[in-house]
């Protein structure tokens, strides 16, 4: 079914006009001197031969031939040593010159191997001598994330394997020169190529045996019983083979992040990383570096107070801070309420360290995230989940108080332990009700990390599939849908041309409503049922005036 845009899309293109540069001739000047040295030259080089006779014929009288410095026998006139002194200057200048035009001259200092490397340093890893790395490229690793030896591999299969990969990505570039006049609005089709791929995974995906064999269980529990927590855990046959190496994949250049990171000394082998927090009653691996106090970060490990974010150096500075604490939620004003789910609006002007221990928290999982301590011009607006001991974090974002390109979201996070439960889209969904109340289209600050850009492609497909299934009319239109749903119109753009959504016929725009995908909405909307959804009719909030 094709639904026609009211207003046709008009495209503006800006040329670009390519600047001509012209290149200046020498001046005579320049000419002169370049014919007196070919002049002096060509004189210097018939001294030369002159001299190298001479040298010929008394070596003919002598059983050995003249040495050169290095032992060998001089092969030719290049050989000879210039600084005798019965070379005369205009010679040695010739030889020097000759050399230059030949290449043989001032040849680049090779460099001293490992010369970046503190062989001070050691892996972690049992066993292991520091060799090899997991992306291929490096001679030498110090952290666990670029061990050979810890996930399970030796360092010339670390090689292999990268060479195998740089094969494939040179194998894509060349595919996607190929197809690059092809996407355009107006071609949104698969390629052929494209097609036999996709058939080639969904094949690979069905062969997977999903049921172990008992000699695979037997072998998995050895290995871990033999190495414990010191190796990786056998990954085979938990997924695909493709779908497996797309993680080995994902190893790899994470672990060639973290090397550049610490070649260009941003992070120091084994110092100043901050490896797992203690919040409450989870123990959370970190992602990223955070810039805590150095006397902090140094430890290694963090323990947090949930309710504050006070950050302490020990288990038992924690236990002592909880029997004084008095928190039992964030600061702030709730304004929403829904069951065992509520959200708090903290201004960090007024609750200025809670939101600057808010944002090193979050540093910890987020890649892009650069503002730490400059927390006043924002409004942070805490998810948590009540229990009978306190309000706990599950998330958070944040907004300026006055966004000029009417951001909605500058910064957003959902905590690593309640990741996959819905929880994501509620705060991306909540942030967009509130762009609703304040009568305004909202769209979050760029660039969006990994994670971020996931969800809000996931929420933005369901938005439009909903407004599409309860879409009656013939005509549709690009600002009734950013008026109704507050989502700015770039991102209903793109998001239709990913769904493939988007077509361009007889000089018109049209929306393909597609019933398969909005079949597979429902089915899934179906299945997850109403407990990970924003009640509107559950918020207390106005817009803030004069903040």
């Amino acid at each position: 079914m094709f639904l026609t845009l009211k207003r046709n899309a008009g495209s503006s293109s800006e040329g670009t006009e390519d600047s001509d540069f012209s290149a200046e001739h020498t001046d005579s000047s320049e000419s002169d001197v370049h014919t007196v040295r070919n002049t002096r030259l060509t004189r210097s080089s018939l001294r030369l031969s002159r001299n190298s006779q001479d040298i010929k014929q008394s070596a003919d009288h002598d059983e050995s031939p003249p040495r050169t410095p290095t032992g060998n026998a001089p092969s030719s006139e290049s050989d000879i040593d210039m600084s005798s002194p019965n070379v005369s200057h205009d010679e040695s200048l010739a030889k020097e010159l000759s050399l230059k035009e030949s290449g043989l001259a001032h040849r680049p200092k090779r460099r001293r191997f490992h010369e970046s490397y503190n062989f001070n340093m050691k892996c972690p890893t049992p066993g292991c001598n520091s060799l090899g790395h997991l992306t291929g490229k490096h001679e030498r690793h110090f952290s666990i994330s670029g061990c050979p030896l810890y996930h399970n591999l030796s360092a010339d299969e670390c090689k292999v394997k990268a060479s195998s990969r740089d094969k494939h990505v040179e194998d894509r570039m060349l595919s996607q020169r190929q197809d690059e006049n092809r996407h355009s609005a107006r071609q949104q089709a698969q390629t052929e190529r494209q097609l036999r791929y996709k058939e080639k995974v969904t094949e690979m995906r069905r062969k997977r045996n999903s049921v172990p064999l008992k000699e695979q269980k037997d072998k998995y529990t050895e290995h871990k019983q033999t190495h414990c927590s010191s190796h990786e855990p056998l990954l085979e046959n938990i997924t695909s083979d493709y779908d497996l190496e797309l993680f080995r994949k994902a190893q790899a250049c994470a672990s060639d992040d973290l090397e550049k990171l610490r070649l260009q000394g941003q992070v120091t082998e084994g110092s100043n990383m901050i490896k797992t927090i203690v919040f409450g009653r989870y123990e959370l691996d970190t992602w990223y570096h955070s810039p805590y106090p150095e006397e902090y970060a140094r430890l290694g490990r963090l323990y947090m107070c949930e309710f504050c974010l006070k950050y302490m150096k020990s288990q038992t500075i924690l236990r002592r801070h909880m029997a004084k604490c008095v928190w039992k939620h964030p600061p702030g004003d709730e304004i929403y309420r829904k069951g065992a789910i509520s959200v708090f609006e903290v201004d960090g002007k007024k609750n200025k360290i809670y939101c600057q221990n808010l944002c090193l928290l979050a540093k910890l999982f987020l890649d892009h995230k650069t503002l730490y301590y400059d927390v006043e011009p924002f409004l942070f607006y805490v998810m948590t989940e009540a229990d009978n001991t306190g309000c706990h974090l599950v998330g958070y974002f944040s907004k300026e108080k006055n966004s000029f390109l009417n951001y909605n979201v500058s910064c957003i996070l959902t905590m690593p332990q309640y990741m996959r439960q819905g929880y994501g889209k509620m705060l991306i969904d909540f942030s967009y009700l509130l762009s609703k109340v304040e009568e305004k289209v909202g769209s979050p600050e760029r660039p969006l990390s990994d994670l971020g850009l996931i969800s809000y492609r996931s929420y933005w497909k369901e938005v439009l599939l909903r407004y599409l299934h309860n879409f009656q009319g013939k005509e549709i239109s690009i600002k009734e849908i950013s008026q109704e749903t507050a989502v700015n119109p770039v991102d209903i753009v793109s998001t239709l041309q990913s769904l493939q959504m988007l077509k361009y016929w007889k000089g018109k725009h049209l929306i393909l409503k597609r019933q398969d995908l909005i079949d597979d909405w429902k089915t899934k909307e179906a299945k997850r049922g109403s407990n990970k959804t924003i009640d509107p009719s559950a918020l207390k909030w106005s817009p803030p005036k004069g903040t």
